[in-house]
């Protein structure tokens, strides 16, 4: 299955921020996101990032725990991130984390694309569930 639709993002920076060596900016925030279309939830998780001196390279990893319902199914999953930026050209990562569905979600496996198009966030949510 596939679907897809808007979502809304907070970022607030967290206690943990550090210069490193070398020029790295080391950070760490919340994340809170509001879903809607076909995933109509809200999800709550941290991010930790490390930004270098050179103009458009970072990384980050994040763990976001997604709650609502994804095609009128109810429940709950982890989705786990990992993106880089090399001088501007960006690799993200989203994916399920294994068996963290619960409730009518369990069983779920998928990967996640974020797209932003004028200043708006878009989700591509590819899904399915395993047997359980």
């Amino acid at each position: 299955m596939k679907v897809s639709g808007e979502f809304q993002v907070k970022l607030e920076p967290m206690d943990f921020s550090a210069q490193g060596a070398e020029g790295i900016t080391l950070g760490r925030m919340s994340i809170d996101k509001t879903f809607s279309g076909a995933l109509d939830a809200t999800s709550k998780g941290e991010m930790l990032s490390a930004m270098t001196p050179t103009e458009g390279s970072a990384g980050y990893v994040a763990i976001e725990q997604v709650t609502g319902s994804l095609s009128g199914k109810k429940g709950s999953f982890v989705l786990q991130h990992f993106g880089t930026m090399n001088r501007g050209k960006n690799r993200l990562v989203l994916e399920v984390v294994p068996d963290s569905g619960s409730g009518e979600l369990t069983g779920l496996s998928g990967t996640m694309l974020i797209k932003i198009e004028g200043g708006k966030h878009f989700y591509e949510f590819e899904y399915e569930f395993t047997d359980r």
